[in-house]
């Protein structure tokens, strides 16, 4: 019984590790698609090296403004705070809108 919790334990740090590698990647095609995406790939590579889930720390900053939903790790705040929350919003809806062929 213990080998198998141990091994349902491996399996589940392995998709944990597998899924941070895959947005991490994604993160960083972002990066080529302009500036406003690159502040934030770059925010979202310190968020997941720190261990936080960036979409929820995104979106808390977005509807608190709090700046503390992003971490100062690699500057990451100072970074993100060169963008306005109503800039990020819209361009997450751009984004969102674009790909799901929902705008012209």
């Amino acid at each position: 019984m213990d080998n198998n919790k141990m091994n349902e334990t491996q399996v589940m740090s392995g998709l944990k590790d597998a899924l941070k590698k895959e947005r991490a990647h994604s993160y960083r095609i972002m990066r080529a698609q302009g500036p406003v995406y690159e502040v934030i790939a770059e925010v979202c590579d310190a968020l997941l090296e720190k261990g936080y889930n960036p979409i929820n720390q995104i979106v808390g900053y977005i509807l608190s403004g709090d700046p503390t939903y992003i971490t100062s790790y690699k500057n990451a705040r100072t970074i993100m705070s060169k963008l306005e929350r109503d800039e990020l919003l819209e361009e997450f809806v751009n984004y969102y809108l674009a790909n799901n062929n929902l705008a012209e």
